[in-house]
C-alpha cells in the first residue's frame, strides 16, 4: 500500500489541527491582506499552514511540502504534501462555509491521498488510492448521468475562464441541465457525493486540485485536465472532474471544441 495508515493518520490529524484555527477566526474581524496577484490572505490561511507544516515537521521529516502561503521544501521527495489552507478565501472572509482545507499526498508525483475538510460545517471528504472514499468514515459514491442534457455543473466563477477558455466553456455551460458557481473545492465533494456531475476550473493551482483527485477517483468518478490526462504538479490548472465516465469523455470532447 502507498498511503500507509500512517500517512493516513497525519492526514487527519492535520486537517483537525488546521479546521480548528480556521473555526476560531470565521465570521470574526480579521485583517484581509492582497497577495501580489490581488486574491485575498489573512491570518488563518497563514497559522492553519504553519500548523500542519509543524506536524509534517514532526512525523514526517523526510516528506516534501507545497503550500500556498509558505512555499516549496524538498519536493524532489518521493512523498509530498501539497497544501491548501483555506481554498476559497474570498468565501472565507466574506462569511460563506463554502471554503475547505485541501491537504493531498503525492508519491513520486501521484495522489495517493487527499482530503476536503470544511471546518464549520465538520464535513471531512477522505480519499485514498485504491480504497473507497468517505464522507465523515461513511462510503460515498458518485451518480450515473450519461447526458450533457442531464448534468448539473458548478464552476467557481465564469470570471476564472480566459482566452478561448470563455468560447469552451460556453459551449459546455449550454449544453448541460444545470449550472452553479461559488462553491470552490465543496463542489468537488459534492460531485463524489452524487449531488453534481461535473467540476470544470482553469487558471489553478497545484493546491488547489490535487486533493481532489483521490476524493473523486475513490468515489468512482474521474479527474483529469483538460485533454484527460493525469493530473500532477506541472498540469497547467485546467481540470474537469465528473462523477461518469461517460460525461466526462462528453465534456472533454465539447471543451475540445
Amino acid at each position: 500500500m502507498i498511503c500507509t495508515q500512517e500517512n493516513i493518520n497525519l492526514a487527519n490529524r492535520m486537517a483537525d489541527a488546521a479546521g480548528e484555527i480556521v473555526r476560531s477566526y470565521f465570521r470574526k474581524k480579521v485583517e484581509i491582506e492582497d497577495k501580489p496577484d490581488a486574491s485575498p490572505v489573512t491570518i488563518a490561511d497563514r497559522q492553519s499552514e504553519a500548523a500542519m507544516r509543524k506536524l509534517i515537521g514532526e512525523f514526517a521529516p523526510d516528506h516534501g511540502i507545497l503550500g500556498e502561503e509558505y512555499g516549496p521544501e524538498r519536493t524532489d521527495a518521493d512523498y509530498v504534501w501539497v497544501l491548501d489552507p483555506i481554498d476559497g478565501t474570498k468565501a472565507f472572509i466574506t462569511g460563506k462555509p463554502s471554503f475547505g482545507i485541501l491537504i493531498a499526498l503525492l508519491h513520486k508525483g501521484v495522489p495517493v491521498l487527499g482530503i476536503i475538510d470544511q471546518p464549520v460545517t465538520r464535513e471531512r471528504w477522505l480519499g485514498v488510492k485504491g480504497m473507497p472514499t468517505t464522507l465523515n468514515g461513511e462510503k460515498i459514491a458518485v451518480r450515473a448521468c450519461d447526458q450533457l442534457a442531464k448534468a448539473a455543473l458548478y464552476a467557481t466563477t465564469d470570471e476564472m475562464f480566459k482566452g478561448d477558455d470563455i468560447a469552451a466553456f460556453q459551449r459546455l455551460r449550454k449544453s448541460v441541465k444545470l449550472v452553479r458557481f461559488g462553491a470552490d473545492c465543496y463542489a468537488a465533494g459534492l460531485v463524489a457525493l452524487g449531488f453534481a456531475d461535473l467540476m470544470v476550473e482553469t487558471s489553478l493551482q497545484p493546491y488547489d486540485y490535487l486533493a481532489l483527485v483521490a476524493v473523486i477517483e475513490g468515489a468512482g468518478g474521474i479527474m483529469t485536465d483538460w485533454q484527460g490526462r493525469p493530473l500532477g504538479l506541472h498540469s497547467d490548472g485546467r481540470i474537469i472532474a465528473a462523477g461518469d465516465h461517460r460525461l466526462h469523455e462528453a465534456a472533454i470532447a465539447l471543451l475540445a471544441g
